[in-house]
């Protein structure tokens, strides 16, 4: 299996470059050049103190002990994705969408950018909003795999890339935080009653990731085919 990749618009809608590779818990990085090597190996172990500490954080807001998630998911071990993007400017492009629509599996996924500007979310109401990211700032999006625990109190939002608005080229880092591959998600009891029934199916992470035909690194959004259809 793939723990490094290359590619070009990966899918027909795209419009970048990008390297991705599995950033934990093994650390896989093309070997040169090897400045690029030992500080993007920084980040990540900076990264991973990050996701250990935003854990604690939401385990105490939902109620419980704060290592909870981190033991739900099996953090210290958990599967994470990293992708490096180049998105070209927009007198270069061959369409105004640099990554279409979509939502992202895992605990959370983190962003840094060279310039701001590109992400848009979708809010409730059906609108697409801009990001604004200040300039060293980490942009943090909670994902499927919380709200499935949370049986829906926290949302996994559907957000793109557009290029309109790109004078040059523009590079970010989306690294995807997700459970160990063998950890089995649902929603936890405590949002479970009468008047709130499981919302999702429940199953191990890896099987999540293999529902809608992509392999590990290619980690797509599986959450429409885990919900649990509702009936009167």
């Amino acid at each position: 299996m793939d723990r490094i990749r290359w590619g070009l618009r990966s899918h027909a809608e795209e419009n970048r470059e990008y390297l991705k590779i599995v950033s934990h818990p093994e650390y896989h990085c093309p070997s040169k050049p090897a400045s690029f090597r030992g500080a993007i190996g920084e980040y990540f172990k900076r990264m991973h103190e990050v996701e250990l500490g935003l854990a604690k954080a939401i385990s105490k807001i939902l109620g419980y002990e704060e290592t909870y998630i981190e033991k739900e998911f099996k953090l210290e071990v958990g599967f994470d994705v990293s992708a490096m993007n180049l998105y070209p400017p927009s007198f270069q492009s061959k369409g105004s969408i640099g990554v279409p629509e979509h939502a992202d599996p895992g605990f959370f996924v983190s962003l840094i950018q060279d310039v701001n500007g590109g992400l848009q979310m979708l809010t409730h109401k059906g609108n697409w909003v801009t990001v604004n990211i200040p300039r060293n700032a980490i942009f943090i999006n909670l994902g499927d795999h919380l709200e499935i625990l949370s049986n829906g109190k926290y949302k996994s939002h559907i957000h793109q890339v557009i290029l309109d608005n790109n004078e040059v080229n523009r590079i970010s880092m989306a690294t995807l935080h997700g459970p160990s591959l063998d950890i089995f998600v649902a929603p936890a009891s405590r949002f479970i009653d009468e008047s709130h029934p499981p919302t999702y199916r429940g199953m191990t992470y890896k099987e999540s990731l293999e529902l809608n035909g992509s392999d590990e690194i290619d980690v797509q959004s599986s959450l429409s085919l885990l919900r649990i259809p509702f009936s009167l």
